[in-house]
């Protein structure tokens, strides 16, 4: 069994190279709407189950289903109002189900990138010929119904495979979402083709704060100022990247949508923000960072490799 993923090495927060963003900007902003459909009755994965309660379950297909009728439009106005683009994590379903909330979007120039077909399809246990089926289906439809070669994936619920990332890479995407583990783009290690790490937020998705640490929406407001200004303090040693992802069914109901409002203006306020998108960030790494990281991963695992074994030997 591995003892980790094995698609990037370890490479401590200190001592990179400096990383900076256009005009010199500190920190790379972006937030990534969840535009996502479950189904009423989805097939069983019998690795997960779809949803909470026995099926048909009404209430959480019901409350999902408010995103797209109601929550997406009030999420979209306060996103207007602080000039921020989103970086749609699409459930391409959405693209027959919903063309009005996707044509919202295009007006938008927004970017779209992958999240599975629906929401309530795991890639949980596919084979190898599922999967490149899975990214030929994503890819084809992304393109067919908003122009856009998509270039970024985050697994629909997050249930990647062993083989996701590598086969990603082969279809020419060229960063994934699905790693937490750092909060800057990281290069990967795939057998084809290259790819990074965009940092995408566990801690900061609405999700994780309404639905499992049941905060408030000034809660939620102040933890993403906190998180900011934190990234701020570090600045002047390292420039990074700060994601807000959401879900218009949570995000856009009323009694919360002012609390991202009030954290979209404090974050977009401050000069050393780059307010972007996904592949933006992305595109830009790999132009001016990327050559550059991967020479000094090299370099520290060159110099830290021999220690490590020496440890393990004593």
């Amino acid at each position: 069994m591995k003892s980790d993923p094995g698609v990037y090495e370890y490479w401590p927060y200190i001592d990179r190279p400096k990383l900076t963003w256009p005009e010199g900007k500190s920190i790379a902003f972006w937030v990534s709407p969840n535009i996502e459909n479950y189904e009423f009755q989805p097939p069983p994965n019998p690795h997960r189950a779809a949803m909470p309660r026995p099926l048909p379950d009404v209430v959480h297909y019901s409350h999902r289903d408010y995103g797209n009728r109601a929550g997406f439009w009030r999420m979209l106005e306060a996103m207007d109002q602080y000039d921020v683009r989103g970086s749609v994590s699409l459930n391409v379903a959405t693209l027959d189900h919903h063309p009005e909330v996707i044509e919202a979007c295009k007006e938008r120039n927004w970017e779209f990138f992958s999240h599975g077909i629906y929401n309530t399809r795991y890639l949980y246990g596919m084979n190898e010929a599922q999967e490149r089926a899975y990214i030929e289906d994503v890819i084809e439809s992304i393109q067919k119904h908003t122009g856009q070669r998509v270039a970024g994936s985050l697994t629909p619920a997050i249930t990647h495979t062993e083989r996701s990332i590598a086969l990603l890479a082969e279809y020419d995407f060229t960063y994934v979402c699905d790693l937490f583990h750092d909060h800057q783009p990281t290069p990967l290690t795939v057998p084809k083709g290259k790819m990074i790490s965009v940092p995408y937020s566990i801690e900061m998705n609405d999700f994780t704060l309404f639905n499992g640490a049941r905060v408030t929406p000034r809660q939620f407001r102040d933890l993403q100022k906190a998180f900011f200004d934190r990234l701020l303090e570090e600045a002047d040693e390292q420039g990074s990247v700060m994601c807000i992802p959401t879900h218009p069914f949570l995000i856009g109901r009323p009694f919360r949508v002012d609390a991202f409002a009030e954290a979209l203006e404090y974050i977009t306020g401050h000069k050393e923000v780059w307010v972007t998108t996904s592949r933006e960030i992305a595109d830009y790494y790999f132009e001016h960072h990327y050559d550059t990281a991967v020479e000094a991963i090299a370099e520290h695992k060159k110099e830290w490799a021999p220690r490590a074994t020496e440890g393990r030997a004593s």
